[in-house]
């Protein structure tokens, strides 16, 4: 299981009650934190996770309402006793900022790894989750993110008998991708396992315009977060000239990735009650949330009695 939490919602600035958006995304002991506005440390710490087991940081952009909070985060990591190393990942130029950005704290009880995104496409392995990142069209170089969690198949007695696998090996082949046999025989983990099930997937889109590879890129998806800076049609010509996106191009977006889930962020400071204008995403995709801050919920395999 998946443990996802939006910290706050807001674009542009901090708000009484609406921090910068940022998610924390929770796996397996391990916290992974997406952007870092102003403030985001305290709308984490009213969310109760901690903060020592933030072991990466994954940053969209440049612009301050989503990095402008990481010199005070990196602090409060830090004073909570962390002493592992911390990873940054994020665009070309990163070392550049984080650099600048640590001259007000230039000292960390832990060293900070920082890995720039050279391409238009990305992947890799975070905190055991595979995370995968695509260029977005914002008015700066950005980045989507997805989280994927695979899910072996389950185990087969039948194929394992088929294999003429040992009884003594069985258990091991389902945590392990190989066994060596006493007599040298190599045996794999497909030869004991049925199909691989549906894991999980998660997605966060936000501080751009709809692109056509974005339905790609969160197909499938158990919970898609994206941007909705207005919910207004007569907007579009302002979020156009900014890059950014209506809550109605949002839920395009979510019905055509085919996603389970879509959570709205990113709001404009003049959008004042989210809520009550989601009325016309829902038309497009009903399972459409106006997200608040602090907007959570675990993720957890389906149900698949009757699977192979």
């Amino acid at each position: 299981m998946i443990d996802v939490a939006l910290l706050g919602t807001g674009g542009m600035m901090p708000l009484p009650g609406r921090w910068l958006t940022s998610l924390l995304v929770r796996f397996n002991g391990s916290m992974i934190l997406v952007d870092c506005g102003e403030g985001t440390q305290i709308t984490a710490k009213l969310m109760g996770w901690g903060f020592k087991n933030i072991d990466a940081v994954l940053i969209t952009h440049f612009h301050a309402d989503h990095i402008s909070g990481l010199p005070g985060m990196l602090l409060t990591i830090g004073n909570s006793d962390r002493t592992e190393p911390l990873r940054i990942i994020g665009p070309r130029g990163l070392r550049n900022v984080v650099a600048g950005l640590r001259t007000i704290a230039p000292e960390l009880p832990y060293d900070v790894i920082l890995e720039e995104i050279e391409t238009d496409e990305w992947e890799g392995d975070v905190c055991g989750l595979k995370v995968g990142a695509i260029r977005l069209n914002h008015r700066v170089c950005c980045y989507g993110y997805s989280f994927s969690l695979p899910r072996k198949g389950r185990f087969s007695r039948e194929n394992a008998v088929a294999h003429d696998i040992p009884l003594k090996y069985w258990s091991a082949l389902q945590k392990e991708d190989r066994v060596v046999s006493e007599d040298g025989r190599v045996f794999t983990s497909d030869m004991v396992l049925g199909k691989e099930r549906k894991g999980i997937k998660l997605c966060y889109i936000t501080d751009t315009r709809p692109k056509d590879n974005i339905p790609a890129f969160i197909k499938g998806a158990d919970l898609f977060i994206c941007e909705g800076m207005y919910a207004d049609k007569e907007k579009l010509e302002k979020v156009a000239e900014k890059k950014h996106m209506l809550f109605s191009e949002a839920a395009e977006l979510a019905k055509a990735g085919d996603v389970r889930e879509l959570w709205l962020t990113h709001y404009s400071p003049a959008l004042v009650n989210p809520k009550a204008e989601v009325g016309a995403a829902k038309d497009i995709f009903p399972n459409t949330k106006a997200a608040s801050d602090r907007y959570n919920r675990t993720i957890n395999f389906e149900d698949d009695e009757g699977a192979v």
